[in-house]
């Protein structure tokens, strides 16, 4: 296949990509219009968000398989159509209940999507060309989470919150033609054996330590339901690992974690990832909630993270090559938690500009961990084991980010309880919550440590090469 083929076929799964991360953070500054409708309060909607991004992580093990089974054209179209006709269902929905089947409907299309998708990457780009198509399909997770609550804003400013998943209807028939156009009508389908007992055990175990958290997070009256649910979470998870390492056809091909570059990013990245996801929900709620600033105000402040993230990603590349991943990992991140700390500053009687400003920075930070990390984690793979790296990473990565959003909530139901205003998230509320985001961020330096000073030095190499 010709590179400006692979090279569309990237930009396309890129699109899709971007849809499905979108969709994830763009209802944050609809919350208190869409809790208006549904008759709940704001922070109770965070559900919305959590079930979409944990449908996600429990489908996405399953993909893999489909694409063997079936083949990756029909997936990735039937998960694209499947995505158009659940946002369509998200816009009609009139309840939280309804709203949140439609929710998990849409990210267990989203699933197909995203591993799916990178699939198809792989399987249509020569080895040469893998590193800047693998760039190409790693942008929108970085930018579109920030994006959503902008882009919420405005539509919840200037229409109403169902358009908010209207929008995805042309996107999605456009991106079904283009897919059916680009993508190869044969590719090698096998008839592998489906793990079903390890689908059920990495199912129930996501669900349970995501719900359990969510119920944390609600209030004191469902402490003991969401510490029993978090810790069988926790335990399944456990056991699912221990089954995958023993099975035949295991869902998840677990070899690919004893690289130790991978598994940094796996584990350290995860937990950087769920203080970062934290943001893209807490600050919209702060600026509506504390501030009092309308949704689209509230997603201007916020789009000043964007704005970080863009400036800085002419950059990533050289500074990966001129310090290496260890010493950037390390010295950013400090940056970055100290960034989310300053969050912590933020209140109603600060400037727009200082805030913006505070906000920029912790986009510059953000931008290059989060690009250190992704591009660290396939650094060492072998081809043959990229598939199985994809999927891995696709499942954590999806997992930490909802996690984020239900550790955010919980952690401001926290602060407003410490502060006796369990009805209303104040100022001071959010402050607290942000110190302790900005301590899980830096849980997220040991993990680093385990880094030797040369991590990723053959892709570095390669880069100085081609320059």
């Amino acid at each position: 296949m010709s590179q400006r083929r692979s090279t569309w076929i990237a930009l396309l799964v890129a699109v899709t990509f971007f849809m499905e991360n979108l969709d994830a953070t763009v209802i944050a500054t609809a919350l208190p219009d869409m809790a208006r409708t549904f008759g709940v309060a704001p922070v109770d909607l965070n559900i919305g968000m959590s079930a979409y991004m944990l449908a996600v992580a429990v489908f996405i093990p399953i993909s893999g398989w489909l694409a063997d089974r079936f083949g990756t054209r029909w997936v990735f179209c039937s998960a694209i159509v499947l995505f158009t006709l659940s946002s369509l269902m998200c816009g009609l929905s009139n309840s939280l209940e309804t709203f949140v089947a439609a929710r998990v409907l849409q990210g267990m299309s989203g699933a197909m999507m995203v591993p799916v998708g990178r699939f198809a990457v792989l399987r249509t780009t020569e080895k040469k060309d893998l590193v800047r198509a693998i760039s190409f399909i790693t942008w929108p997770g970085l930018v579109a989470p920030v994006l959503g609550p902008p882009v919420g804003g405005f539509i919840v400013t200037h229409a109403s919150w169902p358009w908010i998943f209207y929008l995805n209807l042309p996107l999605g028939v456009l991106a079904l033609i283009v897919a059916l156009v680009l993508l190869p009508k044969r590719d090698d389908a096998s008839a592998r054996a489906f793990d079903f007992s390890g689908f059920l055990l990495v199912g129930i175990a996501s669900a349970a330590l995501l719900y359990g958290v969510e119920m944390l997070g609600q209030g004191q009256d469902d402490l003991l339901q969401g510490l029993a649910l978090s810790g069988a979470g926790a335990v399944l998870g456990v056991v699912a690992w221990r089954h995958m390492r023993r099975h035949a056809h295991p869902l998840l091909a677990l070899g690919v974690s004893g690289i130790r570059t991978f598994n940094v990013c796996l584990c350290g990245g995860s937990i950087f990832r769920i203080a970062i996801s934290t943001l893209p929900f807490l600050l919209p709620l702060m600026f509506q909630l504390a501030f009092g600033l309308s949704a689209f105000d509230a997603g201007l402040l916020v789009l000043a993270v964007f704005a970080g993230n863009l400036a800085m990603k002419p950059f990533t590349t050289w500074v990966m090559q001129r310090w290496g991943f260890r010493p950037v990992l390390m010295v950013n991140g400090v940056l970055g938690v100290l960034a989310i700390a300053a969050c912590a500053l933020l209140d109603e009687r600060m400037s727009p500009a200082l805030i913006l400003f505070i906000l920029f920075v912790g986009g510059l930070s953000r931008s290059m961990q989060f690009t250190v990390f992704n591009t660290l984690a396939f650094a060492e793979i072998p081809k043959e084991q990229m598939s199985d790296a994809s999927t891995l990473f696709s499942m954590f990565f999806q997992l930490s980010m909802a996690m984020g959003v239900a550790i955010g909530a919980l952690l401001l139901r926290l602060a407003m309880n410490i502060h006796g205003t369990p009805g209303h998230a104040e100022t001071g509320d959010f402050q607290l919550a942000f110190l302790c985001v900005a301590v899980i961020a830096a849980i997220a330096l040991l993990d680093n440590l385990r880094l030797s000073p040369q991590a990723g030095e053959s892709v570095l190499q390669r880069a100085r090469a081609k320059d």
